[in-house]
């Protein structure tokens, strides 16, 4: 008697537990066109592009420094001559020393403008995807989606295996955020 029960239990237990994994709902979202449909991505990305061309510019006047005193020093070696040696082989050294100093600090300029442009990039686009994040887990929260999967190609590896069923949000978000409409690719059915 007490091993029915037990069964009848487990049996109630387990088809509750289906039932309440039936009602689920799952939808799917293309981060990627959402990200670049935004207005806000495409000003963020021009203060990027400006900021590392500035840099890139510091850094290409650095090297024409560079290259001027190195032609410069290549120049005076070519007048050495026994009467003046001692004095041009002094000057040769000193502008040695002047090169690898502008060397360091070409190399020293490469990697803080890297530093700024990375420290820039996350300053500006982090506030956009904390946007993004939170219109879609509105839309999620409006339609009583359980799981959202995200089908852009930025996952590297795909998180979602089959879409047949689920509902598409990335529209809905897109008119949260005020985002335009670009065309989609539906994302890919697999097995």
């Amino acid at each position: 008697m007490k091993l029915i029960k037990v069964l009848f239990i487990a049996a109630g237990l387990t088809l509750t537990a289906n039932a309440a994994n039936a009602q689920q709902k799952i939808g799917h979202v293309n981060s990627d066109d959402i990200f670049a449909s935004m207005s806000e991505v495409k000003t963020v990305t021009s203060t990027i592009d400006n900021l590392t061309k500035t840099k890139q510019a510091e850094i290409e006047k650095l090297i024409t420094e560079y290259q001027t005193r190195l032609k410069a020093a290549q120049d005076k070696e070519k007048t050495l001559s026994e009467a003046n040696k001692e004095a041009v082989t002094k000057e040769l050294m000193a502008a040695q020393t002047e090169l690898q100093t502008l060397g360091k600090k070409i190399e020293d300029a490469r990697g803080q403008a890297a530093k700024e442009v990375s420290a820039k990039q996350t300053e500006l686009f982090t506030p956009v995807q904390q946007k993004i994040q939170n219109a879609i887990s509105a839309v999620a929260k409006e339609r009583n989606l359980s799981y959202v999967f995200d089908t852009s190609s930025a996952q590297g590896a795909n998180n979602l295996l089959y879409t047949d069923g689920s509902e598409d949000i990335t529209p809905a978000v897109k008119t949260k955020l005020g985002a335009t409409a670009t065309a989609t690719k539906p994302a890919a059915k697999t097995k």
